[in-house]
């Protein structure tokens, strides 16, 4: 998979950063605690995996990272400044593949694509969009109704709408869904190089398999608490068991 260089925006507003930081963020939905005072900081340049049981919080804090709800208490900061003093210029620097694949259903794979790149401001959508059709291998199916593709066709493709428009901060939520051996396999070289290219890349996964030596840290949510593990002789897997059954 080709990867796009990650540089920052041009224009009046344009705006880049190189540090994400998390001071104490919480999160409640009434009396359910999704996220307690996380605390947690990544530079450009690394992959984190955010690791955990299903309800642990880890949909919650990348829906939080990519500005769909707010903390409860607790400040995020992109660079040294919040999403309520950047609003839509922090939103072009940010991709987000959420479980919900965000695909117009019919529409081809080519005018899906087109579309999201017109949002983003492309100046060679065509061009762009070509080349995502390419990484996702999709050319041969590029003017087929999304409708018509399988499970694993449809995140290949949503990674590409994710990574459209070469966005600093990547958050992906269980990315590997669907995806076949080959799939799996290229979009772990593709997170590698997102890294190696100065991106920051968050994702929620159960695959450490295969995401293992593509990691550089991780963090274990559980009732919504983090725990952090730095990378070591031990599998991440090993200390990820270690500290659920802990």
């Amino acid at each position: 998979m080709a990867t796009p260089h990650i540089a920052a925006g041009t224009g009046p507003g344009a705006f880049d950063f190189d540090r994400l930081t998390l001071d104490r963020v919480s999160r409640h939905y009434g009396r359910r605690r999704a996220l307690w005072q996380v605390s947690l900081e990544a530079a450009a340049g690394e992959v984190i995996g955010l690791l955990g049981p299903n309800g642990a919080g880890k949909s919650t804090l990348l829906g939080l990272l990519a500005t769909l709800i707010a903390p409860s208490s607790g400040t995020v900061r992109y660079g040294g400044r919040t999403a309520r003093e950047l609003g839509g210029t922090l939103r072009r620097r940010i991709g987000y593949l959420s479980h919900d694949l965000q695909l117009y259903a019919e529409l081809t794979a080519r005018e899906n694509l087109t579309f999201f790149a017109s949002l983003y401001g492309e100046r060679e959508p065509a061009a762009r969009v070509d080349a995502a059709l390419r990484s996702a291998r999709l050319v041969d199916r590029a003017d087929e109704p999304v409708q018509r593709f399988s499970r694993g066709m449809r995140q290949r493709l949503a990674l590409e709408r994710a990574l459209l428009h070469a966005p600093r901060l990547m958050l992906l939520d269980e990315p590997f869904t669907g995806l076949d051996d080959r799939s799996a396999t290229d979009l772990a070289a593709r997170l590698r190089a997102l890294g190696a290219d100065g991106g920051i890349v968050l994702l929620a996964t159960h695959d450490l398999d295969v995401i293992e030596d593509v990691l550089d840290r991780a963090v274990v949510l559980q009732r919504g608490r983090a725990t952090p593990l730095e990378r070591e002789e031990r599998t991440f897997r090993d200390r990820y068991r270690e500290a659920r059954d802990g």
